[in-house]
């Protein structure tokens, strides 16, 4: 079976690899933070297309097995409500991919389709204004779009629909990330790299209740944690899916990404600012997974300054690091049946220490309300869109250790500070991932497996879950993988009282905290060791003296010129 699947999954990133090669050639006609919406808008069109004929298909053969035939089996085929039950989306005749393949070497196929896009929005209502249909304004030529209509027409959507929202999931996801390298800075107002959207899934563990993201950008945090409860045994409608996201290209894509996967979510009918309007006020969400804008600005703090989320103090107008922070609180359920809200987002490091602003005081009232779960550092390189430091907050109302879902300890009073700078590995020169998590180049969908002991994210993961207090899971061997029970380990994790937070002057940089990696005794006696050292030390003596001198020879030799 995992041959089948690996299989598959080479076809789909053979898939993929072309239709990016092919979506490359639009740069010099479209501008880079655009052209993506050309391929995934024709993506999705063939997506449905390719659905809808699936189901035609399967309605066929009933429709034969039970007699029925000529017109009556022609008006059956055409009808909605035979697609619509099935959760098919209805595609009128002028926007099925075939009709528009057969007319793709026309001038005007951009114009055909708008038209096609339009169609599909006017008759499904819960796509409307979702998708882009501006293709004939962008004047690519049509040579062009007949090149992507030929490649996507190779992927194939048809048959098991289950493999088909599959096959285009990874697709999808696997293009988002490629478009966010090539458009630099640009893509990270809509993707969060996977293996930090893994992380924050697999530390909150949203098995079921209200999963909020309020800057949802492509919607990826959603993607996640569906593929986490489905891999956990649970159903997807245990949860319930709430966002916002101000973009409105960034929103259009989050509705296709959730559409092709059939997740159904309330992103509101509209993009809007979660700051000056708030479209969910008066949700309590029992998981908040987010990765804000950093260190911004312009976020319309003094329109904000009575606002009745800073309930920890107003944030400075200068830094929006604060409002976010308080905003999810606001969101965060109080304890209830699922244990309480939680919520684990990505900031900016100086979020930690910072101080100006009144920055220190909200931070040590949020402390103090012992607010605080855990704080990650993570390391460097790996966004593609900043080279700021970058930390994981977890908050909670609930540390009594009750209602969780495996059990759970009693750590009121107490924060986990992990150092996770040194973990990753280099993808390329310049983006670093971390193991355990999908990197999005092999479209492998390894999110629905454990992320393993010996993975970055396993060693982060496990040394939560095991502060936390639940019980082992039942493939952890204990003379492989140690003994289940929390430690502080010095130089990565440290479980800390708020007196000892307090002592930091409120600072969470778990640097602080978790101290200085112990090091490994060599066995080599100190009266064999010294002498050794003291030796090579004069070695580095005498050949400093000697470069010291070539140095002076040759800044003699500048002067002279």
């Amino acid at each position: 079976m995992a041959n089948n699947d690996n299989d598959n999954n080479n076809t789909d990133l053979a898939y993929a690899d072309t239709l990016w090669k092919s979506a490359d050639a639009l740069r010099g006609q479209v501008d880079a933070a655009e052209y993506k919406h050309v391929v995934l808008g024709l993506l999705f069109l063939k997506y449905i297309s390719d659905a809808f004929a699936a189901r035609r298909e399967e309605l066929t053969a009933e429709l034969e097995a039970e007699g029925i035939v000529g017109a009556q089996m022609a008006g059956l085929l055409e009808s909605r409500d035979e697609y619509t039950a099935e959760r098919v989306f209805w595609v009128p005749p002028e926007a099925r991919w075939q009709n528009l393949q057969d007319q793709a070497t026309r001038p005007d196929i951009a114009t055909l389709i708008d038209d096609a896009i339009l169609a599909c929005e006017r008759d499904n209502p819960n796509l409307k204004g979702k998708l882009p249909r501006d293709y004939a304004r962008r004047g690519i030529a049509p040579e062009k779009l007949k090149g992507l209509i030929d490649v996507i027409a190779n992927i194939g959507f048809k048959g098991d629909r289950a493999k088909a929202r599959d096959t285009l999931g990874r697709v999808y996801e696997y293009f988002l990330g490629k478009f966010a390298q090539a458009e630099g800075k640009l893509g990270g107002e809509f993707f969060t790299p996977r293996c930090i959207v893994r992380l924050l899934v697999e530390m909150l563990e949203p098995y079921q209740g209200r999963v909020y993201d309020p800057c949802c950008g492509s919607a990826g945090m959603f993607v996640q944690s569906e593929r986490f409860v489905e891999a956990h045994g649970g159903q997807t409608t245990d949860i319930s899916i709430f966002g916002q996201e101000s973009n409105p290209t960034t929103w259009r894509l989050a509705h296709m990404n959730l559409a092709i996967r059939g997740i159904e979510a309330n992103l509101g009918s509209q993009p809007a600012d979660t700051f000056l309007r708030d479209l969910h006020p008066d949700l309590k969400a029992d998981y908040i997974l987010a990765n804000p804008p950093f260190n911004i600005s312009d976020w319309s703090g003094r329109l904000l300054a009575k606002d009745l989320r800073w309930r920890f103090g107003t944030p400075p107008v200068g830094n929006a690091n604060y409002a976010w922070i308080q905003h999810f609180i606001h969101h965060l359920a109080p304890p209830n049946g699922h244990g309480g809200g939680v919520a684990g987002f990505v900031m900016a490091n100086g979020s930690l220490s910072s101080g100006s602003g009144g920055e220190g005081e909200i931070r040590q009232r949020i402390c103090e309300a012992d607010l605080v779960d855990a704080i990650v550092a993570l390391p460097a390189q790996l966004f593609l869109t900043t080279g700021i430091p970058a930390c994981l907050w977890f908050l909670t109302r609930n540390k009594t250790g009750r209602n969780l879902k495996s059990g759970g300890r009693d750590r009121r009073g107490e924060t986990l500070f992990i150092d996770a700078r040194k973990l990753g590995t280099l993808q390329t020169r310049t983006l670093r991932v971390l193991t355990g998590g999908d990197d999005g180049e092999t479209l492998l969908a390894d999110g629905l497996g454990d992320p393993g002991a010996d993975s970055d994210i396993g060693r982060i993961v496990y040394a939560f879950r095991q502060w936390r207090g639940e019980p082992a899971p039942a493939w952890w061997n204990a003379a492989e993988h140690g003994d289940w029970t929390y430690r502080d380990i010095p130089g990565f994790c440290k479980a800390e009282t708020i007196e000892g937070i307090r002592k930091h002057g409120f600072v969470l940089t778990p640097g602080r905290y978790v101290g200085a990696e112990e090091q490994e005794e060599d066995g080599e006696p100190f009266e064999e060791k010294y002498p050794r050292l003291l030796a090579e030390l004069e070695t580095c003596f005498v050949e400093g003296e000697r470069l010291m001198g070539v140095v002076r020879e040759r800044l003699k030799g500048v002067g002279n010129v």
